[in-house]
């Protein structure tokens, strides 16, 4: 991505993220990146393929992310434990995101629509690494009644992480906020 476009794709995401999709207008993210409205439609031919492009590329990297570390478990705990790990990597670091796809997720515009169907392909990624990690015997816990439970469970931690973050007000702590969550959710199976 060229520096045109990666200053177009940041501050999108930063202005939609602090005022919202509708009240954040073309002449607004060309007046802040400092271009004219030519070159950010040489770039992106409307505010939704904009906001299309950052959310493809948000998920992308999320489960690109969550692919290489998931690769060198072995067991589902490690896996569920690398997981949790990237979520609150990804909250942490791409909070800006993060909030688009959460505050977006639900609803049935256009927006809300690429936003579920890229956060249930992603679900639906942990749903398999779940499955595949049972049926394999990769752990000693018998009582996964549903593998499609707790991979949205798990996802689900995203939306506490950032309220958290938000209530606080302050910026977190990746270990600390992963041995708190860790804690919560493998508690059971100590």
């Amino acid at each position: 991505m060229n520096r045109t476009k990666r200053k177009i794709f940041e501050t999108s995401m930063n202005l939609f993220a602090k005022k919202g999709y509708d009240a954040t207008s073309i002449e607004e993210i060309t007046s802040v990146v400092g271009v004219a409205k030519g070159t950010l439609y040489y770039h992106f031919s409307s505010k939704e393929e904009i906001f299309t492009f950052l959310i493809e590329e948000g998920m992308k990297l999320l489960q690109n992310s969550m692919s290489i570390k998931v690769a060198s478990c072995h067991t589902l705990r490690d896996k569920l434990k690398a997981i949790l790990l990237i979520q609150i990597k990804v909250m942490v670091k791409y909070q800006d995101f993060m909030t688009i796809v959460l505050s977006e997720v639900l609803g049935n515009d256009s927006r809300n629509l690429t936003c579920r169907k890229y956060v249930f392909e992603y679900i639906d990624m942990l749903e398999k690494i779940i499955t595949e990690s049972i049926d394999n015997g990769e752990t000693k816990v018998s009582n996964i009644d549903s593998p499609a439970t707790l991979a949205s469970g798990l996802f689900g931690t995203t939306y506490s992480i950032l309220l958290h973050k938000i209530k606080s007000g302050e910026e977190l702590d990746i270990k600390t906020l992963y041995k708190e969550y860790a804690n919560i959710i493998f508690s059971k199976y100590n």
